[in-house]
């Protein structure tokens, strides 16, 4: 489980990446990562511009993809 703190310093679960976190989980570029969002692999909002990715569907998408 992946935890944050707030501003105010309370925890919280990770529920969502950032467009730019999957860029680093992936060692891809910007273009790559905008292109798998919009793909439709993997659910994901879209607040004010700026997408959100939803971490249990990326988390799903990423296992299924991996290759042992």
């Amino acid at each position: 489980m992946i935890e944050e703190k707030t501003k105010k310093g309370a925890v919280y679960e990770k529920r969502v990446y950032t467009v730019e976190e999957i860029m680093n989980i992936l060692n891809i570029s910007k273009n790559a990562a905008y292109t798998l969002v919009n793909s439709g692999v993997f659910r994901y909002v879209k607040i004010g511009g700026h997408y959100r990715v939803s971490k249990k569907s990326f988390d799903n998408w990423l296992e299924a993809e991996t290759i042992e």
